[in-house]
């Protein structure tokens, strides 16, 4: 799973550029705080639920081919008041719990590895770039099939898609749905600040890379850190508590149990709302950058800067 550490500031003479977007004051330090891999497994499901509506995150991503998926859309329907978006899946990174497409076999054959499975997280050069948008669009119109609205979209094990015509792509379909992308690498970061549209200011953290021992106590030191602008967690809470068969190990050596159980205990804890007071930092999900995004998007130019969809 990606990880990254800090990227530029852009700040502007109103303070760093996201703050400024997303109107809050030029000091206010805000943390995107979402939960990623909903759909994975139902134990995955319940803690993601938890740690929005009990806990300190804001926001989750739903993979949409995992088999749990169905039971995710249950409680996404049960639960409306979660902002929640879609995790893009174009990978499958463990033997022991496999997915595959949305789409038909026939219709994305160079997603696929020779046992018509989709690849583990190797370089994405044999994807076809309209397989790519077909599936795409399948996960997002499962997702709108259901009656539900997603705030935006992101990347499942590839950092911004693993590719720059997949991330043009995927920014021109969250134009065309109403929707944000998580973008953390800084070529986009740098285009996208152009554009107009709120960013991340310092980085990116996926949890994965965060140690396993004081987790909480690791937690604490970032969030006394954090600097003013925004900055992005990827958490993957969960609720097993040893061993489980259908949740991906993170390493060879490190069951994935581990690091969502540690996630989900520091999310839901009452120190974590401590924490959050004491710094003064302020918890985003993606409902605001959408909004924020949209916005953006009705004040582009014609000729400027979104790239076209291929064709279908």
């Amino acid at each position: 799973m990606p990880t990254a550490g800090p990227t530029p500031e852009g700040p502007t003479p109103e303070g760093p550029r996201a703050n400024h977007l997303l109107g809050h004051p030029p000091d206010a330090r805000l943390l995107l705080l979402n939960c990623d891999d909903l759909g994975l497994d139902e134990s995955v499901n319940l803690a993601v639920i938890e740690s929005v509506q009990q806990g300190i995150a804001a926001s989750c991503s739903l993979m949409t081919p995992c088999h749990a998926a169905p039971h995710a859309l249950r409680l996404l329907r049960r639960h409306p008041e979660i902002p929640f978006g879609i995790h893009l899946t174009l990978v499958c990174e463990t033997p022991h719990l496999r997915w595959g497409p949305l789409t038909a076999l026939d219709r994305v054959a160079s997603l696929l590895d020779p046992t018509g499975e989709l690849y583990a997280p190797t370089p994405a050069g044999r994807a076809r770039l309209d397989h790519v948008e077909r599936e795409f669009r399948a996960q997002i119109e499962a997702v709108t099939a259901s009656g539900l609205s997603p705030t935006h979209l992101d990347f499942h094990c590839l950092a911004d898609g693993g590719r720059e015509d997949i991330l043009d792509l995927t920014l021109a379909l969250g134009a065309e749905y109403g929707l944000a992308v998580r973008v953390w690498l800084p070529p986009a970061l740098a285009r996208l600040r152009e554009r107009g549209l709120p960013v991340v200011d310092h980085g990116f953290l996926d949890s994965f890379a965060v140690p396993l021992e004081d987790k909480p106590a690791h937690y604490a030191r970032l969030l006394a850190a954090l600097p003013p602008g925004l900055t992005e967690w990827a958490v993957h809470p969960g609720l097993a508590t040893g061993p489980h068969p259908r949740i991906p190990r993170s390493s060879p050596t490190d069951d994935g149990w581990r690091v969502r159980r540690t996630d989900y205990e520091f999310l839901v804890s009452p120190e974590a709302r401590r924490l959050l007071a004491e710094h003064g930092v302020t918890v985003l999900g993606y409902r605001p950058l959408q909004e924020a995004w949209r916005a953006a998007r009705g004040r582009v130019t014609p000729g400027s800067p979104y790239p076209p969809v291929v064709p279908r």
